[in-house]
């Protein structure tokens, strides 16, 4: 095992994505820790914010929510989801995370296996207009 793939990777320390709403990060994945099979991150969403929906066409996705509560649109059909909860999202299915609550959402998600490149992995179905805010 290398040093890269043993150390421990805290949140604090990956700068956050918010292209598609919400604070995500990737803890755990090939260019953290050099993986092949997934990745593990953390998304942080403020009251009544989102991460815009999409799908993932060659991977499972697990959700587990840590604090708050979300609706997980699942193909347009919502999943309230509670703190201690996990939820699973097939491949190619639609999904959507909003948070319904009234204090900051922290959701740990997985994805696997990884597609074969990293442009085929996401696939956006809502215009960035409509990403990101309250909904």
């Amino acid at each position: 095992m290398s040093d890269l793939s043993t150390r421990p990777i805290a949140a604090r320390d990956v700068p956050a994505d918010r292209r598609r709403g919400g604070e995500l990060r990737v803890l755990l994945g090939p260019r953290t820790v050099g993986s092949t099979s997934g990745f593990l991150g953390v998304a942080t969403l403020a009251p009544g914010e989102r991460i815009a929906e999409h799908y993932h066409p060659y991977s499972e996705e697990f959700l587990y929510l840590v604090r708050g509560a979300i609706t997980v649109d699942l193909d347009d059909q919502p999943t309230l989801l509670a703190a201690g909860e996990g939820l699973f999202v097939p491949v190619n299915v639609r999904h959507r995370l909003r948070n319904t609550g009234v204090e900051p959402a922290e959701v740990v998600f997985h994805l696997g296996p990884l597609a074969p490149r990293p442009e085929l992995g996401h696939v956006d179905t809502e215009l960035v207009e409509q990403r990101g805010g309250s909904s």
